[in-house]
């Protein structure tokens, strides 16, 4: 069976530090794009970060930068995303994804929910005092 598997996320208070984890299992995490995704209450889902298939370029949402921190190991067919200095609008169900994009695409194009085929279930953060 084809699946993504999320661990990691729970209640922070703003400042605080989460790992997120989303073991693959069915398929070989390497071959694909990876990319997570988050969805507040009331707001679409928004890409977070990713990194491309073809060349290991990462992309990250301005909302982000310099506080997340995506990443894969290929040994343990697991990606991870570390989040450091979390704030209250960081709150929200993250959502892992896989997909695969034909060698030499743009990362802007793997930035958008609708290009991945593989989902993780879900996991809450909330980040509150």
């Amino acid at each position: 069976q084809l699946q993504l598997v999320e661990s990691g996320g729970g209640l922070v208070q703003p400042g605080g530090s989460l790992r997120l984890s989303c073991a693959a299992s069915g398929f070989t995490l390497d071959y694909y794009a990876i990319a997570w995704f988050r969805q507040a209450p009331g707001k679409e889902r928004e890409g977070v970060a990713c990194i491309s298939n073809s060349d290991g370029s990462t992309y990250y949402a301005d909302s982000v930068k310099g506080r997340f921190t995506i990443s894969r190991d290929n040994a343990k067919n697991t990606m991870y995303l570390q989040m450091n200095s979390l704030k209250p609008e960081d709150t929200a169900v993250y959502y892992c994804a896989a997909g695969w994009f034909p060698p030499g695409m743009p990362i802007a194009t793997m930035t958008a929910a609708g290009s991945y085929t593989r989902w993780g279930q879900g996991t809450q953060v909330t980040v509150s005092s």
